[in-house]
């Protein structure tokens, strides 16, 4: 969807280095993972008062919000005014908020892929659970049937086809962050790599 802010609030929405799109790209390493809807699940676990697993007719029957956000990946594009449809993270976690020594958090999906974030982080208002985007349901290439968005770090940290989260007392480094790109990935610092 085309933005229709005018130039200067552009500027001000436009991490350094990004450069605008007007669509969102397709990137990932290895093969795109297709997931039914009647397969897809979320395991919650680590530190957390119970082990839970999420099947995909729960996490439709939570409250549905939508979300308009800006993107930011790691590779240089800004994607302005994206369109998602999800359910809050807070809202899937609040029966089992994280026991108090939980820090940090790793995401995992389906194909072994990981990344990591700090609590605090994940823990945001606007962080969701996406499963539609710009008014669809998520595709596979861009991670459906869901995927994690965290708009306010790089994109990577938006996990696609997320699968789980586990809660941590120590940080452990998600499939990129082990290949020298950055903990936590804040645009507006440039923390692209380590």
């Amino acid at each position: 969807m085309p933005s229709t802010s005018s130039p200067e609030d552009l500027s001000s929405r436009i991490p350094p280095g990004q450069r605008l799109v007007d669509h969102l790209p397709v990137l990932h390493a290895g093969s795109v993972m297709r997931i039914s809807t009647s397969a897809w699940e979320l395991k919650i676990f680590g530190l957390v008062p119970r082990q839970r697993t999420l099947p995909w007719a729960d996490l439709r029957e939570l409250p549905a919000v939508d979300q308009h956000c800006d993107v930011h990946c790691v590779t240089g594009w800004t994607l302005l005014d994206s369109h998602w449809r999800g359910v809050k993270l807070l809202d899937v976690l609040e029966p089992d908020e994280p026991l108090p020594e939980a820090r940090h958090v790793v995401i995992h999906a389906t194909g072994g892929w990981t990344t990591n974030l700090p609590l605090e982080e994940l823990l945001q208002d606007d962080v969701l659970l996406a499963y539609e985007y710009e008014g669809q349901p998520l595709t596979a290439e861009h991670g459906g049937p869901v995927r994690l968005l965290v708009p306010r770090l790089y994109f990577w940290k938006s996990a696609k086809w997320l699968s789980g989260i586990e809660f941590t007392t120590e940080q452990r480094l998600g499939y990129w962050e082990r290949r020298g790109y950055h903990a936590l990935g804040d645009p507006w610092l440039e923390q692209r790599y380590a």
